[in-house]
């Protein structure tokens, strides 16, 4: 399971400071780096994780929801997996769709990712996605070990969601 240590708090006060929030990731993520996406339906996971992958691309490629397929995969370097685990009902399905070998190697967002059980990779950084607001806008708290503390520092300083 990753380490839980809470880093900090953003703000999204509206969808275009969520998908700068990908936007500012895509810059910040390396081979082997897994997102855990967590939080209700609405939240705002899959709209940071197409403006990530879209900026990793550096193209306006379609991005669809992997919500029916599972995973969608796309062929940058290196290689990004964006899974929706929503309908998984055990973590041996997430073996079964290569999601172990591809945390090793690939950048891999999770939506879902308590659908993995305790196949969470341990240096996986959770972005927890809330509805604040009655739902007018987000808020998303960061958690993982220190590595990602050291990584994140500029982060928390220059991101700012207004």
């Amino acid at each position: 399971m990753p380490d839980d240590a809470d880093l900090f708090t953003l703000d999204l006060p509206d969808a275009d400071a969520t998908a700068r929030l990908g936007e500012t990731f895509a810059a910040l993520v390396l081979p082997g780096d897994v997102l855990l996406l967590d939080g209700p339906i609405g939240a705002g996971k899959t709209h940071f994780a197409r403006a990530l992958i879209r900026a990793r691309l550096g193209s306006a490629e379609d991005v669809p929801s992997p919500t029916f397929t599972l995973v969608q995969t796309y062929g940058a370097e290196p290689e990004i997996w964006h899974a929706d685990l929503y309908r998984l009902t055990h973590p041996d399905e997430a073996i079964e769709l290569g999601l172990d070998e591809a945390f090793d190697t690939a950048i891999c967002l999770v939506e879902w990712p308590e659908r993995l059980g305790q196949d969470q990779p341990e240096k996986a950084l959770s972005l927890r996605f809330s509805l604040e607001n009655g739902g007018a806008s987000r808020r998303v708290r960061l958690c993982g070990g220190p590595d990602w503390a050291a990584r994140l520092d500029s982060l928390e300083a220059g991101f700012h969601g207004n």
